[in-house]
């Protein structure tokens, strides 16, 4: 009678067995220690094949932000007239949480390496600025026309990553415990709250404008609500917004 052993466990395709032998070796050695030689040698490839999926040592530590940005970029192209553009930035924001999200002790490992070498934290600056200039290009083209739109659009895209980053950064800070969407969500609403519409169900009601060339609005607001939303509701309740 013969016995049937197990088939072989599959191999990680070769770039996750690049990136897993980099940062074995950066969490052992150090990043300044580590060469590519040496990553290519325990993954047990040549170095070409390193540099067939990676311009540099410093990519490697950044192996998912490049397909993260290509998919924020189709997300919003694919936006139509009917999306509120500062959700629809929001919502490209959560795109890139979700990448951290999906693999929390990767995440962890990658932001405490960022904060000890000062070329990766100069490297992540670029990344995260490509990701500001994707939302921006999308609201410069949703504010084109308006009256300081391109303004608008790099501030309110600006807002977005601060805020995104502010509440990510907490959670890696805390080693990855817990949920991160809902520290994001929160941090995200400040940013709607501040240069978007409310969503249905939560803002204030609007009030029917009557007919007529002397139309006249009431508008009821808190008497300790800032300006900026008191004008942003009288807007809206004029058709305006």
């Amino acid at each position: 009678m013969s016995t049937s052993s197990a088939p072989p466990a599959a191999k990680p395709p070769m770039r996750d067995a690049l990136v897993a032998a980099a940062f074995r070796l950066f969490l052992e050695r150090g990043y300044e220690q580590t060469t590519v030689d040496d990553i290519v040698a325990l993954a047990g490839v040549g170095r070409r094949s390193f540099f067939r999926y990676f311009p540099s040592k410093e990519d490697v530590v950044f192996p998912d932000h490049e397909s993260c940005l290509a998919e924020m970029t189709a997300f919003l192209a694919e936006g139509r007239e009917e999306h509120e553009p500062v959700r629809r930035v929001c919502d490209a924001a959560r795109l890139v949480l979700r990448m951290y999200a999906e693999n929390p002790t990767f995440s962890v490992q990658r932001y405490r390496l960022t904060k000890e070498v000062p070329g990766l934290r100069a490297y992540e600056l670029s990344v995260v600025w490509r990701y500001e200039r994707a939302l921006a290009g999308y609201l410069r083209r949703r504010f084109a026309g308006e009256p300081d739109g391109t303004l608008r659009a790099d501030v309110v895209a600006a807002a977005v990553v601060a805020a995104h980053n502010n509440a990510l950064r907490s959670w890696l800070r805390s080693d990855g415990r817990g949920d991160p969407g809902t520290a994001v969500d929160h941090a995200l609403d400040h940013v709607q709250s501040a240069f978007g519409h409310p969503r249905p169900d939560r803002g204030a009601p609007q009030l029917p404008r009557a007919e007529g060339p002397e139309d006249v609005v009431v508008l009821v607001s808190r008497r300790d609500a800032p300006l900026w939303r008191v004008v942003q509701q009288l807007e809206s309740a004029l058709g305006r917004g």
